[in-house]
Protein backbone atom coordinates (compact mmCIF):
# COMPACT_ATOMS: atom_id res chain seq x y z
CA UNK A 1 0.00 0.00 0.00
CA UNK A 2 2.95 2.32 0.58
CA UNK A 3 4.81 3.03 -2.62
CA UNK A 4 8.08 4.66 -3.51
CA UNK A 5 6.44 6.94 -6.01
CA UNK A 6 3.32 9.02 -5.69
CA UNK A 7 0.40 8.04 -7.90
CA UNK A 8 -2.74 10.03 -8.51
CA UNK A 9 -6.18 9.06 -9.73
CA UNK A 10 -5.70 5.49 -8.50
CA UNK A 11 -8.41 3.76 -6.52
CA UNK A 12 -7.84 0.39 -4.87
CA UNK A 13 -10.89 -1.66 -3.94
CA UNK A 14 -10.73 -4.87 -1.96
CA UNK A 15 -13.56 -7.30 -1.30
CA UNK A 16 -13.86 -10.30 0.95
CA UNK A 17 -16.53 -12.52 2.38
CA UNK A 18 -14.24 -13.20 5.36
CA UNK A 19 -13.39 -9.80 6.91
CA UNK A 20 -12.53 -11.59 10.14
CA UNK A 21 -9.47 -12.99 8.34
CA UNK A 22 -8.10 -9.58 7.25
CA UNK A 23 -4.70 -8.51 8.48
CA UNK A 24 -5.39 -5.55 10.81
CA UNK A 25 -2.62 -3.63 9.03
CA UNK A 26 -4.90 -3.34 6.00
CA UNK A 27 -7.49 -1.55 8.09
CA UNK A 28 -5.14 1.11 9.49
CA UNK A 29 -5.76 4.67 8.32
CA UNK A 30 -4.14 5.43 4.99
CA UNK A 31 -4.72 1.94 3.66
CA UNK A 32 -8.34 1.26 2.86
CA UNK A 33 -10.21 4.40 3.84
CA UNK A 34 -13.71 2.93 3.80
CA UNK A 35 -15.36 -0.25 4.89
CA UNK A 36 -18.70 -1.07 3.32
CA UNK A 37 -20.74 -3.91 4.77
CA UNK A 38 -23.12 -5.56 2.34
CA UNK A 39 -25.77 -7.36 4.30
CA UNK A 40 -27.77 -10.25 2.86
CA UNK A 41 -30.74 -9.23 0.74
CA UNK A 42 -34.07 -8.53 2.41
CA UNK A 43 -37.27 -10.41 1.53
CA UNK A 44 -38.22 -8.14 -1.37
CA UNK A 45 -34.69 -8.32 -2.79
CA UNK A 46 -34.63 -12.11 -2.41
CA UNK A 47 -37.89 -12.35 -4.32
CA UNK A 48 -36.38 -10.28 -7.14
CA UNK A 49 -33.33 -12.55 -7.15
CA UNK A 50 -35.62 -15.58 -7.42
CA UNK A 51 -37.34 -13.92 -10.38
CA UNK A 52 -33.99 -13.45 -12.11
CA UNK A 53 -32.86 -17.04 -11.57
CA UNK A 54 -36.19 -18.58 -12.54
CA UNK A 55 -36.84 -16.28 -15.51
CA UNK A 56 -36.15 -19.03 -18.06
CA UNK A 57 -37.32 -21.88 -15.83
CA UNK A 58 -40.71 -23.47 -16.43
CA UNK A 59 -42.32 -23.16 -13.00
CA UNK A 60 -45.34 -25.13 -11.87
CA UNK A 61 -48.38 -23.17 -10.69
CA UNK A 62 -47.69 -24.22 -7.09
CA UNK A 63 -44.56 -22.04 -6.94
CA UNK A 64 -44.88 -18.77 -5.05
CA UNK A 65 -41.64 -16.79 -5.21
CA UNK A 66 -42.77 -14.57 -2.31
CA UNK A 67 -43.06 -17.67 -0.11
CA UNK A 68 -39.62 -18.84 -1.22
CA UNK A 69 -38.22 -15.40 -0.41
CA UNK A 70 -39.78 -15.64 3.05
CA UNK A 71 -38.10 -19.01 3.65
CA UNK A 72 -34.64 -17.84 2.61
CA UNK A 73 -33.66 -15.34 5.32
CA UNK A 74 -29.85 -15.06 5.35
CA UNK A 75 -29.46 -16.40 1.80
CA UNK A 76 -27.22 -14.43 -0.53
CA UNK A 77 -27.85 -14.01 -4.23
CA UNK A 78 -25.41 -16.85 -4.89
CA UNK A 79 -27.25 -19.08 -2.39
CA UNK A 80 -30.56 -18.39 -4.12
CA UNK A 81 -29.02 -19.15 -7.50
CA UNK A 82 -27.78 -22.47 -6.08
CA UNK A 83 -31.28 -23.27 -4.77
CA UNK A 84 -32.82 -22.59 -8.18
CA UNK A 85 -30.20 -24.70 -9.96
CA UNK A 86 -30.62 -27.54 -7.47
CA UNK A 87 -34.44 -27.46 -7.83
CA UNK A 88 -34.09 -27.72 -11.61
CA UNK A 89 -31.67 -30.63 -11.30
CA UNK A 90 -34.01 -32.40 -8.88
CA UNK A 91 -36.86 -32.05 -11.37
CA UNK A 92 -34.69 -33.52 -14.12
CA UNK A 93 -33.45 -36.37 -11.92
CA UNK A 94 -37.06 -37.23 -11.15
CA UNK A 95 -38.03 -37.12 -14.83
CA UNK A 96 -35.51 -36.36 -17.55
CA UNK A 97 -38.42 -35.03 -19.64
CA UNK A 98 -39.78 -32.84 -16.83
CA UNK A 99 -41.80 -29.94 -18.16
CA UNK A 100 -41.88 -27.94 -14.93
CA UNK A 101 -40.02 -27.36 -11.70
CA UNK A 102 -42.42 -27.86 -8.81
CA UNK A 103 -42.71 -26.63 -5.25
CA UNK A 104 -41.51 -29.99 -3.95
CA UNK A 105 -38.26 -29.57 -5.91
CA UNK A 106 -37.63 -26.20 -4.30
CA UNK A 107 -38.51 -27.58 -0.86
CA UNK A 108 -35.96 -30.37 -1.35
CA UNK A 109 -33.37 -27.92 -2.68
CA UNK A 110 -33.81 -25.76 0.43
CA UNK A 111 -32.99 -28.80 2.57
CA UNK A 112 -29.69 -29.18 0.69
CA UNK A 113 -28.70 -25.54 0.23
CA UNK A 114 -28.56 -23.44 3.36
CA UNK A 115 -27.85 -19.76 3.92
CA UNK A 116 -24.25 -18.56 3.76
CA UNK A 117 -24.78 -15.82 6.31
CA UNK A 118 -26.04 -16.36 9.83
CA UNK A 119 -27.44 -13.63 12.09
CA UNK A 120 -24.27 -14.07 14.18
CA UNK A 121 -22.15 -13.34 11.10
CA UNK A 122 -24.05 -10.12 10.37
CA UNK A 123 -23.67 -9.03 14.01
CA UNK A 124 -19.94 -9.79 14.02
CA UNK A 125 -19.39 -7.92 10.74
CA UNK A 126 -21.34 -4.91 11.99
CA UNK A 127 -19.23 -4.88 15.17
CA UNK A 128 -16.08 -5.04 13.03
CA UNK A 129 -17.33 -2.14 10.92
CA UNK A 130 -18.04 -0.11 14.08
CA UNK A 131 -14.56 -0.83 15.48
CA UNK A 132 -13.01 0.14 12.15
CA UNK A 133 -14.94 3.40 11.98
CA UNK A 134 -13.99 4.26 15.60
CA UNK A 135 -10.31 3.56 14.90
CA UNK A 136 -10.39 5.57 11.68
CA UNK A 137 -12.04 8.52 13.44
CA UNK A 138 -9.48 8.43 16.27
CA UNK A 139 -6.59 8.31 13.80
CA UNK A 140 -8.05 11.23 11.85
CA UNK A 141 -8.47 13.28 15.02
CA UNK A 142 -4.92 12.46 16.05
CA UNK A 143 -3.54 13.55 12.68
CA UNK A 144 -5.31 16.92 12.99
CA UNK A 145 -4.11 17.36 16.58
CA UNK A 146 -0.46 16.63 15.73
Amino acid sequence: MDGLEELSDIVVIGATNRPDMLDPALLRPGRFDRMVLLTPPNKKEREEIFKIHTRNMPLAKDIDLAVLAEKTEGYTGADIEAVCREAALLALREDINAKQVKKKHFEEALKKIGPSVTPEDVKAYKEMETRYLRAAKAALEQSYAG
